[in-house]
C-alpha cells in the first residue's frame, strides 16, 4: 500500500478510499487518520464511520463522505480499476452538504452516486479548509502575533 501510495503521490494523483460500515473502528484513532493523510488520501467515502475517527479525519485534512444511500457501496466495492471524482463541492459549502461521486469505469462509462459530506459543524469546515487542526491553530497563532 505504501509503495503504491508513494507512486500516486509522485504522479500527483490524490487518493480516495471507498469503505463499508464503521470505517475506522478499532484504529488507534488520530494516528490512523494521520497515516491516511500521509499516504495521500484526500477523501474517504464510507457507508458509515466510527464517530471519533470521522472527526479525526477532518482534523487531518481528509474529507469524510457517506454514501447517501448505503446500498450504493455495492455498486463500487468491487471496481478495482475505477477512478473517481468528487463533484459539487465549493468553497462556501455548509455542514452536511451533498456532493456527487463520479465513477469512471475502465470501459469508459461513468455513473454518479450521491454523497453526504460528513463535515458536521462550522468549525470543522475551518479545520478542513486549513488542511487540518494543526495548520488551523498555527494560522491562528500567526494572525494573533502578526
Amino acid at each position: 500500500i505504501y509503495d503504491a501510495a508513494m507512486q500516486y503521490q509522485q504522479q500527483g494523483t490524490p487518493l480516495v478510499i471507498v469503505a463499508g460500515k464503521e470505517y475506522g473502528t478499532g484504529s488507534s484513532r488520530d494516528w490512523a487518520a494521520k497515516g491516511t493523510n500521509l499516504l495521500g488520501v484526500k477523501v474517504v467515502v464510507a457507508q458509515s464511520f466510527e464517530r471519533i475517527h470521522r472527526s479525526n479525519l477532518v482534523g487531518m485534512g481528509v474529507l469524510p463522505c457517506n454514501f447517501k444511500n448505503k446500498a450504493d457501496y455495492d455498486k463500487v466495492k468491487d471496481l478495482a480499476d475505477a477512478t473517481f471524482d468528487i463533484l459539487g463541492l465549493s468553497n462556501d459549502f455548509k455542514p452536511m452538504s451533498e456532493a456527487t461521486l463520479r465513477v469512471h469505469k475502465s470501459d469508459g462509462s461513468t455513473f454518479d452516486i450521491p454523497l453526504v459530506v460528513r463535515i458536521d459543524t462550522p468549525v470543522e469546515i475551518d479545520y478542513y479548509r486549513a488542511g487540518g487542526i494543526l495548520p488551523y491553530v498555527l494560522a491562528q497563532i500567526l494572525r494573533a502575533n502578526g
